[in-house]
């Protein structure tokens, strides 16, 4: 075998749509983990800083932050190894391997693995749905910090206006409402809109949503792939069952039967002369 048969060889046995399932998988959690977890250590020291003046009011802020911090720790890890369990699956499953290990069998125990991660991803999108839903939530809060930024800057003509236009961080669940002073209003509120913390968490949560929706997006490809070469496999074995049977399904319903298939046709007289007689 020469050089270039043997690199069409290797690259007709590589999953292309496992692999590029992976590589979205991979790059999703990269950015969901890595913009996430630097955009809740931002999003604390902006609260300390400028929401929240005694460490009560931020304390269960703070351990929330904490906890899903290590949540994130724990997701990188497990996607990593699931991912690359989908990727060697996908890799054996080629047809260029089936060759190498010999034709095309599909056994019981392949077709109980293959349903398995059929199942074990879906159930994955599902729950990373409630997770691409949750993270919106703080790119939605930061959309109307930055929209009420905007029309500060639009009506700085009229102070009296923009005292009025505030945030409430105890509004949305971050702070309890006891808590002093819990909202930043007026020329505060537009100077902590120009600050690089709040600019670079923004664009953090923005971030993390889009690696949110990426690794969501690779979920459902892996799934609809998988099922896809479970049917498959399902009609190439039926084909070949099929394939197999002698003389079409009606020799098979005579045998199962115990008959004889006998002709419709009279038998020629060269033929019958050399049927023994029953005398």
């Amino acid at each position: 075998m020469g050089c270039y048969d043997c690199c069409l060889r290797c690259l007709s046995g590589v999953p292309y749509c496992s692999l590029v399932a992976t590589l979205l998988c991979f790059s999703g959690i990269a950015l969901f983990c890595g913009c996430g977890h630097q955009a809740l250590t931002e999003t604390e020291r902006l609260i300390e800083t400028y929401f929240a003046r005694n460490l009560q009011d931020y304390i269960t802020l703070a351990y929330i932050i904490q906890y899903f911090q290590y949540v994130i720790y724990g997701l990188a890890s497990f996607f990593v190894f699931y991912c690359i369990v989908l990727l060697a699956e996908g890799f054996y499953t080629t047809s260029a391997t089936r060759q190498s290990f010999g034709e095309f069998r599909s056994t019981m125990c392949g077709r109980c693995l293959s349903s398995s991660f059929i199942v074990v991803t879906y159930g994955l999108a599902v729950v990373w749905l409630l997770v691409f839903a949750f993270s919106a939530l703080p790119v939605y809060f930061f959309y109307n910090m930055d929209a009420t930024c905007h029309t500060i800057e639009v009506l700085t003509e009229t102070p009296a206006s923009i005292n009025q236009l505030c945030v409430d961080a105890r509004q949305y669940g971050l702070l309890p409402w006891n808590a002093v002073p819990g909202k930043v209003c007026g020329t505060t509120l537009s100077n902590i809109c120009k600050t690089r913390e709040y600019l670079m968490t923004y664009e953090l949560y923005v971030a993390a949503f889009a690696g949110a929706g990426i690794t969501l997006l690779a979920l459902v490809h892996r799934s609809l792939q998988v099922a896809v070469r479970v049917m498959f496999t399902r009609e190439l074995r039926h084909r070949k069952q099929r394939k197999g049977m002698p003389h079409g399904p009606y020799r098979s319903t005579q045998r199962d039967r115990g008959e004889v298939l006998c002709s419709p046709y009279p038998v020629a007289a060269s033929v019958q002369s050399h049927i023994p007689d029953d005398k």
